[in-house]
């Protein structure tokens, strides 16, 4: 048992370290995509002090001289510069959609390749595809709103601190209000945690035995199970779909609550502002400019409210993805060997199904030369194809070695070791679709084509 306690104990550090690194560097390699969105987030947010600084303009000094030359030059420059703050608005949300997709793109066949390899290993739980769902998901949250929030928060302080210079208590209005939005923000990731990570396990348990009584349709049918299934597969799909009304009423009642409490607290400047006019502390454009600044300083942290439900699941997605590439980590490619082509030898061979510590083959010892050949026979369920699978290298030997010409097969990579092996597994099935313009001619043929020899009349 020495080679699993390696795996259990030295191994997994590292493992893990190689994983977090793994992701780590998708996310290093779109840092400069990360940057640009940065600086066009700056800049997009200094152009929205276009509508307060407009407004403010236009009643402090427009309207008291009565100048339509000065209105028409503000109205065409707070034009030119909507205009630009808008073309640069649409250029972040399309590099926001690019990372989303280059992160795919980096990640996509590391997670297939450890999506293939879970069942080998024996750590598929629930919905096997889970794995590719995590990825769209972070994808699809990167591509989304969500984001802009997090890069627009550093400016919340800007807004305010321009409030400050309007008037003291403005500023303290918007602080006040800014805060209880916060408050408003650690509640929704407080209450839809829950929620939302249970949505996710049903979802996969959902699925799973939604594509066992798929491919056991015959069996179903046969036995007349197939209502009893699906009211298995009823109870699951309520438990999910109570689990996504929990995460959504949350998520959605608290998007609501800071919705009215932002236009509140905008009303509640602009009447704070009407206070300060009266006691000549503040002018009509200062009115009107502080009530915008409120807005636009709390409108990230609405914005994050509203996409908290899709920030919580790709943090648990990501989390996931973690997990599954710490187990299974990146195949490190061995050095090319020579066709095999005088010896197999198995010395003292354990098997053990994967997951599992109890030995279904223990002890095998044989050798065959070059072609000779061997046939193992047994009552069923000796272990006869269990012993098939650790000489093909499906499961790893727990003790003992395989050797093909004096290497072990796991100093031979998958590729160049399938070329000299032929497999026939218990459950058959020939892969259609996009795996058949792989195929050899002939084989596509053979395969797909029925055969053209005639039964003859007279039988």
């Amino acid at each position: 048992m020495s080679t699993k306690s390696n795996i259990s104990g030295g191994g997994t550090k590292s493992n893990s370290a190689s994983s977090k690194s793994e992701l780590a560097a998708a996310l290093k390699s779109c840092r400069g995509s990360f940057i640009g969105v940065g600086l066009v987030s700056s800049v997009t947010n200094i152009l929205m002090l276009t509508g307060p600084f407009f407004m403010l303009e236009l009643y402090d000094r427009v309207l008291p001289s009565r100048s339509i030359p000065t209105l028409i030059g503000l109205g065409a420059l707070a034009a030119v510069l909507f205009a630009f703050q808008g073309l640069l608005e649409w250029i972040r949300g399309r590099i926001l959609v690019r990372i989303g997709g280059a992160l795919d793109e980096i990640l996509s066949l590391r997670v297939h390749d450890a999506l293939v390899r879970a069942p080998l290993k024996g750590k598929v739980g629930g919905d096997g595809l889970q794995p590719l769902r995590d990825l769209d998901q972070v994808r699809s949250f990167l591509s989304s709103p969500g984001p802009m929030a997090l890069f627009d928060f550093p400016w919340i302080p800007f807004y305010l601190g321009i409030c400050f210079l309007f008037h003291v208590l403005i500023g303290l209005a918007a602080t006040i209000g800014g805060l209880i939005l916060v408050f408003l923000t650690y509640l929704t990731e407080v209450r839809t945690r829950g929620p939302a990570k249970a949505a996710v396990t049903f979802a996969a348990t959902r699925n799973a035995l939604a594509e066992a009584g798929r491919r056991n349709a015959e069996v179903l049918q046969a036995m007349g199970m197939a209502g009893r299934v699906g009211a298995v597969w009823a109870r699951t799909n309520s438990e999910y779909m109570a689990s996504q009304r929990r995460a959504t009423d949350v998520a959605g009642g608290l998007g609501a609550l800071s919705k009215v409490l932002r236009l509140a607290l905008q009303s509640a400047v602009l009447g704070l502002g009407g206070y300060l006019a009266i006691r000549q502390e503040a002018t009509a454009g200062v009115i009107i400019a502080s009530s915008i600044l409120t807005a636009r300083a709390l409108a990230p942290v609405e914005l994050a409210i509203a996409n908290w439900k899709g920030f919580v699941a790709a943090r648990q997605s990501w989390r996931r993805l973690t997990e599954l590439l710490t187990l299974l980590p990146a195949r490190e490619e061995p050095m090319a060997l020579a066709a095999p082509s005088a010896e197999l030898l198995v010395e003292a061979v354990s098997l053990a199904a994967p997951g599992s510590r109890t030995f279904v083959v223990r002890d095998v010892n044989f050798a065959l030369k070059a072609g000779n050949g061997l046939g193992i026979i047994g009552p069923s369920a000796a272990g006869k194809s269990s012993l098939v699978r650790g000489l093909v290298g499906v499961w790893a030997p727990v003790q003992g070695t395989i050797r093909l010409d004096g290497a072990a097969l796991d100093q031979w990579s998958c590729e160049d070791l399938g070329r000299h092996i032929g497999y026939l597994p218990q459950d058959v099935e020939l892969s259609t679709g996009p795996w058949r313009r792989t195929l050899p001619v002939f084989m596509r043929r053979r395969i797909h084509r029925p055969s053209s020899r005639q039964p003859s009349r007279r039988a």
